[in-house]
């Protein structure tokens, strides 16, 4: 691809409703959340505009989307309340903003936004972070917003299979879920962005991969950008999202193999469900998965935009 090409990729998570049992009216209102997040990300994209702002602008169309696990719609953690974690990062710079365990947010993506523009710390978390975003005019939402019914009972749902012993027999829908873009601009930039409210029945308190630089969210212009979603704490270990672009930089793999080695070939070995949207400086596009599913869509200069689920 040449240095006037844009490339966009999205994610809503892997954690998806099994095939046999997703409802056909709540798979259309998925596609249609995935079409607009592009929609909005390729818009800026075309007009020549950051893959840092498309970025954003993807993922903020993502968190209002109450079919994701993300802002209003986020999973409940074990004591049926709200904690969201949330990251992005400047391929150019290697600047990043992120934020853990928010509680009052409508909007993390943009909060981390802000965080990265203060150039003064990189990671706030709980009431820090709200603080923050409260002082710096962002929209405030109470716990009750970031709820659905549907999360309500996927809540209960795995606290029947936990109190059974039995949460290895949870799908992937009622265990995570994360919504995330990566992007190249016509100016030859990266940038990604991972935004999610962790898994169902989470211990209060509890941290993933996605405002861990380089484990769920990295973005460097030398090699790709990259944004995870599954169990966040194998991609911790994994330190998942340097590792692919460790491999494209010293191992001189492309992105596709770096990617699909660690997601269709390590992970597992884990048992761990992963999936991850990823671009590189050239602008080609990876979307691995190995769950039944993956909420996904890619716009490029050269494809028209396509979302979907399974591998249809």
């Amino acid at each position: 691809m040449t240095d006037a090409d844009f490339s966009l990729a999205i994610h809503g998570g892997c954690g998806v409703l099994p095939r046999a049992t997703i409802p056909a009216a709540f798979a259309a209102d998925v596609r249609a959340a995935l079409a607009a997040s592009l929609d909005a990300g390729a818009t800026i994209l075309r007009a020549g505009g950051s893959a840092l702002d498309a970025v954003e602008a993807a993922v903020v169309v993502m968190e209002d989307a109450a079919v994701f696990n993300a802002g209003h719609g986020a999973a409940f953690n074990a004591a049926g309340g709200h904690e969201l974690d949330a990251a992005i990062m400047d391929g150019r710079t290697l600047e990043a903003g992120a934020i853990a365990g928010a509680r009052a947010m409508r909007n993390p993506i943009r909060v981390c936004r802000a965080i990265m523009a203060s150039g003064d710390f990189l990671l706030l978390q709980g009431d820090g972070a709200d603080d923050f975003a409260r002082q710096k005019g962002f929209a405030i939402v109470p716990q009750d917003y970031y709820g659905t019914e549907q999360r309500r009972q996927m809540l209960a749902e795995m606290k029947a299979l936990a109190a059974q012993g039995a949460t290895a027999r949870a799908n992937e829908a009622q265990k995570h879920g994360t919504v995330g873009a990566v992007a190249r601009d016509r100016h030859g930039n990266l940038a990604a962005a991972t935004s999610t409210g962790g898994y169902t029945n989470k211990p209060v308190g509890r941290i993933g991969d996605s405002p861990i630089i380089g484990a769920g969210t990295y973005a460097n212009n030398a090699t790709c950008a990259i944004s995870a979603t599954g169990k966040g704490e194998f991609f911790i270990r994994k330190v998942l999202a340097h590792e692919i672009s460790a491999r494209i930089a010293y191992l001189g793999q492309d992105l596709d193999k770096a990617a699909r080695d660690l997601v269709l070939v390590e992970l597992p070995e884990w048992k761990s469900g992963a999936g991850l949207v990823g671009v590189d400086r050239s602008g080609n596009v990876t979307m691995p998965y190995n769950t039944e599913g993956m909420y996904r869509g890619v716009v490029t200069s050269r494809r028209p935009a396509q979302v979907a689920i399974f591998e249809d």
